[in-house]
């Protein structure tokens, strides 16, 4: 299928040579995050909803749809973003399984309807909106990166109202976040139930967290073997190839 790109944009492969994406350098691309996000997430095999908050060019929702014939949603608010993500849902012709919406996640629990998703995922932004000065001068980027328009509260109470009972939310963000993100989640009934630590190389502080929790379930949190991306020679590690090509 032919799909138009625009600007820089450029088409690449999104980890299995079967999955394209629609990237720029100057608006979004895709990082290590977003595929650590979407093959850590619980998702229903056969059937079933699962909606995707914060979905950027739509990277995460795009793995998600391999792994699962549920329906999948993805929420983006830059329009830029959004529409990246609609084509790369055309341009792999997952237009049955897969829609974009483009709009604020705290407006989704009255758009699409509280309690209606067996999974949420989110890759939020990572740093607090503190100042102008702290922002990209690139908007998309800034927008991504801090809490502009929605704020890790925001975040997580969405997701708790779009669970259903006993569904599973799942994010991905720094570790110094950590507190906040487990008193938050408790705080809005989802109980934490996985937790893993990922690490650029041994040796080195974790930069990045995987968890997931459960819609009213009960307090069992499973502290999982940490994950060490790079060797000392640069090369991905054993394990981070497993949880990456399925190795």
């Amino acid at each position: 299928m032919e799909i138009e790109l625009k600007d820089d944009e450029r088409l690449d492969y999104l980890v299995d040579p079967q999955l394209k994406i629609i990237q720029s350098p100057s608006v979004f691309s895709f990082s290590l995050d977003a595929v650590l996000l979407s093959r850590f997430a619980y998702v229903p095999i056969q059937k079933g909803n699962i909606i995707d908050l914060c979905a950027g060019n739509g990277a995460v929702g795009l793995l998600l749809s391999q792994r699962s014939k549920a329906h999948v949603t993805m929420v983006e608010i830059q329009k830029r973003l959004s529409d990246m993500a609609q084509r790369s849902v055309a341009l792999n012709g997952l237009e049955e399984q897969m829609k974009v919406v483009n709009g604020n996640i705290i407006d989704m629990p009255e758009l699409l309807g509280h309690g209606r998703f067996d999974t949420v995922t989110c890759n939020p932004p990572y740093f607090r909106a503190v100042n102008k000065r702290d922002y990209n001068e690139n908007e998309h980027l800034a927008i991504a990166r801090h809490e502009i328009y929605c704020t890790l509260e925001d975040v997580i109470s969405v997701s708790s109202q779009l669970l259903k009972q006993g569904g599973k939310a799942a994010f991905v963000h720094r570790p110094n976040r950590l507190m906040d993100i487990l008193a938050l989640m408790r705080k809005y009934r989802i109980e934490p139930k996985r937790l893993q630590l990922v690490y650029p190389k041994s040796g080195e502080e974790a930069n990045m967290l995987l968890v997931e929790g459960m819609k009213d379930g009960k307090p069992d949190l499973h502290l999982l073997p940490p994950l060490t991306v790079y060797k000392e020679n640069g090369e991905y590690t054993s394990e981070l190839k497993k949880v990456f090509y399925g190795q």
